[in-house]
């Protein structure tokens, strides 16, 4: 099934290990085929991965990205270990993490993470409001 993607003006989208920034106007079109797809606000870079979960969302669209779980099976786990000690509490969104990491199915991996991002985030902000 075609996917259609609308850019915004200056709007960047990674497919594969290709980045396409539009134009300084809006643009659609649509992506035929099986390549991985990111939208750049999507995207963790190495520089932003500075926790645990973001570190494992940047391990894990590096595999999606790159078709090549198999490559990036000991740094995954090593990911998983970190977070497991660093967000004890986040166990059902670990596994199903790791469900899909198992099954393939990265892109929805990386829709979990983000999930475990925004806990991080809101545990991070919580801690900072206790004096």
């Amino acid at each position: 099934m075609p996917l259609r993607v609308e850019l915004k003006p200056f709007e960047r989208i990674v497919i594969g290990d290709s980045v396409i920034v539009n134009s300084n106007t809006r643009a659609r079109f649509i992506v035929e085929g099986d390549a991985p797809i990111l939208r750049e606000r999507d995207t963790v870079t190495a520089e932003t991965a500075d926790t645990p979960a973001k570190r494992l969302y940047l391990c894990v669209q590096t595999m999606y990205l790159k078709n090549d779980a198999i490559r990036y099976r000991a740094s995954y786990l090593a990911c998983m270990g970190d977070l497991d000690s660093a967000m004890p509490g986040v166990a059902r969104l670990v596994e199903a993490v790791d469900r899909h990491v198992t099954a393939g199915a990265l892109y929805k991996a990386l829709k979990e993470i983000r999930a475990l991002i925004e806990r991080e985030d809101s545990a991070a902000v919580q801690a900072e409001a206790v004096p």
